[in-house]
């Protein structure tokens, strides 16, 4: 059994640093390292698909980064109890024929003993934007530290 910290049940600090390293794990766009912070069992609801397993994971993940280029995500604890914690978040990306988006949604997230989400619910919208709206531009990879929140970007 693979131990994934922080674990249940949570605290704010314990909760905003779950959310900050699962936005990481995400902004690396590695599905097979990312499927690794679910249970092998994983209950997802992802827009219109519901997923149950890491490897069903992997492969929405992969069509994901397939059509969602240059993603860039930011996450922000919304609410937390002993061992689930709902976010908000939102993204940007662009498709093949450079069309940029902005994704919006809110997760609702339950954790296992061990720190492992055992079901995750996603509701998202996708917002078309012009590149001249774009407000996420680090670098591929993880979002810097110094890098505004959505609260504080008005998101």
């Amino acid at each position: 059994m693979t131990s994934r910290p922080p674990v249940p049940p949570f605290t704010a600090e314990t909760a905003a640093q779950k959310v900050r390293l699962a936005e990481d794990g995400w902004n690396s766009r590695n599905p097979d390292s990312i499927a690794l912070a679910y249970t092998a069992d994983s209950r997802w609801r992802n827009r219109s698909e519901i997923l149950v397993g890491r490897a069903a994971i992997v492969a929405l993940l992969t069509r994901k980064w397939s059509r969602e280029l240059e993603y860039r995500l930011v996450k922000e604890l919304w609410a937390f109890t002993d061992n689930r914690i709902a976010v908000r978040f939102a993204y940007e990306w662009h498709d093949d024929s450079s069309n940029w988006y902005r994704s919006y949604g809110n997760e609702n997230w339950e954790f296992d003993a061990d720190g492992l989400m055992r079901w995750r619910v996603a509701s998202i919208n996708d917002l078309p934007i012009t590149e001249a709206e774009r407000k996420f531009h680090w670098p591929l990879g993880r979002r810097p530290d110094d890098t505004p929140s959505l609260s504080e970007l008005g998101l």
